[in-house]
C-alpha cells in the first residue's frame, strides 16, 4: 500500500520565487549595512551585517535544499533527497551559533573600550532593514512548511526584531550620548541568534540521528494499532523522520495463524490508522503469529521461519 504526499509543483515554484527575491534583497542589504556600520563605527550595525550574511547563506542553502527535495528518487537514493533541507537547516543554525559567539566576544571588548558611533546613520539603515526583513519574513511564513524553510523564516524574523532594536539603540545613543548602548545591543542580538538557533539544531539533529519525531508518542501509536481487530500485540516499534515532513514506521505485529491473503484487511486497517491519526505513510509491518524471543530487535525462531508460518507484510 502506498501513499505519497509530494508537494504540488506550483507550491514548489512559489517557494523558489520567494527565496530568489529574498536572496537578492538580503545581499543588497548586507552591502548597505556593512558600509554603514564602518562609517558609523557601530558594532551593532556590523553585527547586523554578519547576521544578514548568515541569513543570505541560510536562504541560499534553503533554495538548494528545495531544489534537491524536488528531485525524483533513484536506485542510489531510494528516499530521494528529503533530508537535504534538514542538513541545510542544521548548517544554518550551527553557523549562526558561531557568529553569535563572535559578536558577544567583540561586544564585551567594546564595553571596556567604548567607541563613538553615529546614531542617526544607525537609525536610517536599521529602519530600512526592518521593512526589508519584515517583508521577507512574511513571504517565508507563507511557504514555511518544513524545518528547512522554518529555519530561514526564523533567521528573517529574528533579524526583524534585532534590527528594530538597533533603531532603539541608535535613538538611545542620540539622546543620551552613551556609546556603551551599542555593544549592549550587540549582546542582545547575539542572545537572540542563539535562542533561535538551538531549537533548530536540536530538531535537525534528532532527524539526522533518526530519533522519534517531535510530538510523536510511541505508546499512543502502539495502543492505537493494537485496537485494530485481529491484532494481538505490536512490538519492536520504531518511528523516525525521513525528512522534515515525512515519517516512517517499522514494527512487528502479532496476529492469529492465518494465511497472508486473510491478513490483508488487517494491514489496510493498520495503515489507515497510521496515516489518518499520525501522518505516517511509509510503513514496514512484519506479521507474526507467535511471540518473538526478543521484544527489541525481535528474533523469530528458525523453526517458525522454516515452517512458513511467520511472514512479512510491507506497506509503502
Amino acid at each position: 500500500m502506498s501513499v505519497h504526499e509530494a508537494p504540488p509543483s506550483r507550491s514548489a515554484n512559489r517557494t523558489k520565487i520567494v527565496l530568489r527575491i529574498s536572496l537578492v534583497a538580503t545581499l543588497a542589504y548586507v552591502a548597505v549595512t556593512f558600509v554603514a556600520g564602518l562609517r558609523a563605527h557601530s558594532l551593532a550595525l556590523l553585527s547586523e551585517a554578519g547576521h544578514n550574511v548568515s541569513d543570505f547563506l541560510a536562504l541560499l542553502l534553503s533554495f538548494a535544499a528545495v531544489y534537491f527535495q524536488t528531485r525524483p528518487t533513484s536506485h542510489s537514493k531510494t528516499f530521494g533527497y528529503q533530508r537535504a533541507g534538514v542538513l541545510a537547516a542544521f548548517i544554518n543554525a550551527a553557523t549562526l551559533i558561531v557568529i553569535s559567539i563572535w559578536i558577544a566576544i567583540e561586544a564585551v571588548h567594546r564595553l571596556s573600550a567604548p567607541v563613538a558611533v553615529q546614531p542617526r546613520l544607525m537609525i536610517y539603515v536599521a529602519a530600512a532593514g526592518v521593512v526589508m526583513n519584515g517583508v521577507i519574513a512574511v513571504l517565508l511564513w507563507g511557504v514555511a512548511r518544513d524545518v528547512n524553510l522554518r529555519s530561514a523564516f526564523l533567521h528573517m524574523a529574528g533579524d526583524t526584531l534585532s534590527t528594530a532594536a538597533v533603531i532603539g539603540g541608535g535613538a538611545g545613543i542620540l539622546f543620551t550620548g552613551k556609546n556603551w548602548i551599542d555593544p549592549v545591543l550587540s549582546l542582545f542580538i547575539a542572545a537572540l541568534i542563539l535562542w533561535s538557533s538551538f531549537g533548530i539544531v536540536r530538531e535537525t539533529l534528532n532527524i539526522l540521528l533518526e530519533g522519534t519525531p517531535r510530538g510523536v508518542s510511541l505508546p499512543l501509536i502502539r495502543s492505537s494499532m493494537e485496537k485494530v481487530e485481529g491484532v494481538v500485540n505490536v512490538h519492536d516499534l520504531h518511528v523516525w523522520s525521513l525528512g522534515s515532513q515525512s515519517r516512517a514506521l517499522a514494527c512487528h505485529v502479532t496476529i492469529a495463524d492465518i494465511p497472508p491473503s486473510e491478513s490483508a484487511c488487517i494491514l489496510v486497517k493498520l495503515n489507515h490508522v497510521l496515516h489518518e491519526h499520525f501522518h505516517i505513510s511509509h510503513t514496514t509491518i512484519q506479521f507474526e503469529h507467535t511471540g518473538c524471543e526478543e521484544l527489541e530487535g525481535c528474533v523469530v525462531p528458525m523453526e517458525e521461519l522454516a515452517s512458513g508460518r511467520s511472514y512479512h507484510s510491507h506497506a509503502h
